[in-house]
């Protein structure tokens, strides 16, 4: 089989070689992306429910907010949040896009290589088909068509091109498309464990609002 595989690359001559180079980039990018977006590091369980109990209990010192910022993407936005807690709520909130943006911006890393990747593969296979298809020609102008042979070379690297280039294409597409969905989901969850800790540290400034005691009216004059 080996054997096998290396005579047809051989037989696609130099054009398939773009095509190699782009099938050796993708398969680089989705390794690392499919390592990267795990969702256990992306959004760790339960670390939602633990850094709003740490809101409620006040343990938010320097060192939990940066060990939360560096531990994962879910962690980085929490942190965003927490350290400017004492801001109005409007003010957090923008703390949390800001820094969403950023953090979006670094899980969606390569897939705009990869999606071009997948958008150039089948344009490198026909550009590689027109070259064979060249060399067929030139071969049938420099000595006739009374040799298949020379021909069938022509043809066979016309074909080899255009397969190689739609294999690289295709799943290249797939997964590029899979990881766009993907990171989609995390950003609606992450949104989710946000505005649940946004909730969190503006809701004992409206409770503490809400129960001041109000001022008794003056007992009017005569009462008695």
């Amino acid at each position: 089989m080996g054997p096998k595989v290396l005579e047809i690359l051989i037989a696609g001559g130099w054009a398939l070689v773009p095509i190699l180079i782009c099938s050796a980039i993708a398969l680089a990018i989705v390794l690392e992306r499919c390592w990267t977006l795990r969702r256990k590091s992306v959004l760790p369980p339960g670390l939602g429910d633990e850094v709003r109990e740490w809101a409620r209990k006040g343990q938010l010192d320097p060192r939990h907010l940066e060990a939360l910022g560096q531990g994962s993407p879910l962690g980085e936005l929490l942190a965003a949040a927490l350290a400017v807690r004492n801001r109005p709520r409007e003010q957090i909130k923008e703390r949390i896009e800001d820094t969403g943006r950023h953090v979006v911006h670094r899980m969606e890393r390569y897939l705009n290589t990869l999606g071009t990747i997948a958008l150039i593969g089948p344009l490198l296979g026909l550009f590689g088909t027109v070259i064979g298809l060249i060399r067929m020609f030139m071969e049938v102008m420099a000595g006739g068509i009374g040799d298949p042979a020379r021909m069938a070379g022509g043809i066979g690297e016309a074909l080899i091109c255009t397969a190689a280039g739609l294999t690289v294409a295709i799943p290249a597409y797939v997964l590029h498309r899979y990881f766009r969905s993907r990171v989609a989901g995390y950003c609606v969850q992450m949104e989710k464990q946000a505005t649940a800790l946004l909730d969190e540290l503006t809701q004992p400034v409206a409770a503490t609002a809400s129960t001041r005691p109000r001022r008794m009216p003056a007992t009017a004059p005569g009462a008695g």
